[in-house]
């Protein structure tokens, strides 16, 4: 899915505030190529002293003093090229924390394509809850690059989709752990990050709970993590589908707005974590938004439009 679509420029103090730190970046290396003329030195006398494996140890560890070449002798460094992606994810968190449960693994293989209709709706290990629970997920409508790939997934790209669409891309614990606890039946509004003026657009519905992001497997996608693995996967996802778009959206100054003291989002962790790009909203704030988003359509003249 898209990508993180994470996470790409804003307008002013919102949309600065709603950047996401690029999360990964390629590791490379220049390699310096030099053959050394060595100076003539006088025969020292040999000492007695006996090696140990202690000394072979050291040997190793310690490398070799290089002799600096002549003029003639210098090449100039090479550069190893980089390898362009070949898959868009999705917005990424900008939040990172260290997960004391997740171990970094070995070098991770390519992972294998999983087709959506093979994973099942619920997930065992998902915690269940009474009703339904309400979200907010983040995503860039906004053209940005991610290691060569272009992340942008807007609310349309959504309702575009004839499957359930992955929100991958996802690399900040809390937000995993948020997309962890949400349940099939559950409702998430769909907020554009990352551009001219940040909004809520729409609600979309969680339609499959948490299953493993592959994707944090395969190299060459915008958010490959090398230390996650088949055995020891840190990465998840859920799949969502589109049920309505705002007539009108919701602007982060309408949510700041409502989140002042005494207001119906005082609380709302979207506006207390701002940099979190999955969180929690309670039914009061769910209810609250809703009502906003109608009474704006209703004095535009104008109609939500639902799949």
């Amino acid at each position: 899915m898209p990508p993180q679509k994470q996470n790409r420029s804003g307008d002013g103090s919102a949309a600065a505030e709603e950047a996401l730190p690029i999360r990964r970046s390629l590791r490379s290396a220049t390699v310096r190529n030099g053959q050394a003329t060595a100076e003539a030195v006088k025969p020292a006398k040999p000492r007695t002293k006996k090696r140990s494996a202690q000394d072979d140890d050291d040997a190793e560890s310690k490398p070799t003093q290089e002799l600096k070449p002549t003029a003639k002798s210098r090449k100039k460094p090479t550069k190893k090229p980089t390898k362009k992606p070949a898959k868009a994810a999705r917005n990424s968190d900008s939040e990172e924390a260290d997960d004391p449960t997740s171990a970094p693994g070995p070098s991770a293989p390519v992972s294998e394509d999983v087709d959506v209709d093979s994973i099942p709706t619920e997930n065992p290990n998902a915690p269940k809850h009474d009703g339904e629970w309400y979200w907010l997920m983040k995503a860039e409508p906004e053209t940005r690059l991610e290691n060569g790939i272009d992340v942008r997934f807007s609310i349309d790209d959504l309702r575009a989709k004839k499957k359930p669409e992955g929100w991958d891309g996802i690399r900040a614990y809390p937000a995993r752990n948020n997309m962890r606890n949400m349940n099939a039946g559950d409702k998430a509004f769909f907020y554009h990050s990352n551009c001219k003026e940040p909004s809520i657009v729409g609600i979309m519905e969680i339609v499959k709970e948490y299953s493993e992001d592959v994707t944090a497997r395969q190299p060459g996608t915008p958010y490959y993590d090398p230390s996650s693995t088949k055995d020891k996967p840190k990465w998840d996802l859920v799949h969502v589908e589109f049920r309505k778009k705002f007539a009108v959206k919701i602007t982060l100054k309408e949510l700041r707005e409502l989140g002042k003291p005494g207001g119906p989002l005082e609380n709302m962790q979207m506006l207390k974590q701002s940099r979190l790009s999955v969180s929690k909203v309670s039914e009061a704030e769910w209810k609250a938004l809703c009502d906003f988003a109608d009474k704006k359509a209703k004095d535009a003249g104008l109609e939500h439009e639902e799949d």
